[in-house]
Order: C-alpha cells, then sequence, then structure tokens
C-alpha cells in the first residue's frame, strides 16, 4: 500500500550505514526508530547495535541493502569518470578558447601533473591487462 513506511531504516554514513527497525505499531501512532546495527560497506561488516541479537530476517534484509549499496555506489563511481572526461574536455575548450594568460598560469602546472599521473595509471593498468589477457 502506498504510504507505508519500510520495516527498516538506513542512515548512510561515511563507510557504511546505521540500520533502524522502525515501529509505527505503538499506542500513539508514532514512529519508533530502534537502532539494530551499524554496517561497514567496504568489509560487510554488521555490528549488532549494544547487546541486541540480530534474526535472520534482520541479518537478511541489511545483507540485501549492502549488495544495492555497493552497486549504486559503483554507478555513481563510473558516472563520476565519465563526468570527470566531460569536464576535462570543456576545460580544455575553456583553455583554448576563454582563458586568460593569468588564469592559465594558475592552473597548468596543477593540470599537467595530474593529467600525468592519469596518464601514467592508465597506461600501467592498460599493460597489465594485455599482459594478463595473453597469459589467459
Amino acid at each position: 500500500m502506498a504510504g507505508e513506511l519500510p520495516d527498516y531504516y538506513f542512515r548512510i554514513r561515511e563507510n557504511g550505514a546505521l540500520v533502524f527497525r522502525i515501529d509505527t505499531e505503538n499506542r500513539q501512532r508514532r514512529i519508533d526508530m530502534d537502532q539494530i546495527a551499524v554496517v561497514n560497506i567496504r568489509n560487510g561488516e554488521i555490528r549488532p547495535h549494544g547487546d541486541r541479537v540480530l534474526s535472520p530476517a534482520d541479518i537478511a534484509v541489511i545483507e540485501g541493502w549492502i549488495v544495492d549499496r555497493r552497486a549504486v555506489l559503483a554507478e555513481r563511481d563510473i558516472d563520476d569518470i565519465l563526468r570527470a572526461v566531460d569536464h576535462l574536455n570543456l576545460t580544455t575548450q575553456w583553455a583554448q578558447s576563454r582563458a586568460t594568460a593569468d588564469q592559465l598560469d594558475m592552473v597548468t602546472d596543477a593540470l599537467l601533473l595530474a593529467m600525468h599521473d592519469l596518464r601514467s595509471v592508465l597506461v600501467r593498468k592498460k599493460a597489465e591487462r594485455i599482459m594478463s589477457a595473453d597469459k589467459g
């Protein structure tokens, strides 16, 4: 039914989330959020909050959230990189057509070093992929 609250709420934080169980079945009909766990998205660790024991249903929901969250973050990473490519193109156009000498002086060294670093990593990684494909 539309408008129904989920049974769980995940408060996103830097490396994961705090997990709350939602309760609306109380006498005051207010929303109670009871923290049940802390999740680390990087290593998949699920730590019960306090002395709480997580049910198999709790763990299943949290593990499902971890899978979904990792997928969202991976999609965002690729989108960020593709936006960076667009931004590099826009930066090239700016440098070519609108940048003043003073503006170029402010950004040239930082851009050249960042692009050199990126190019070095990309070339090395591509060579590693080619070498491992040749071995396989």
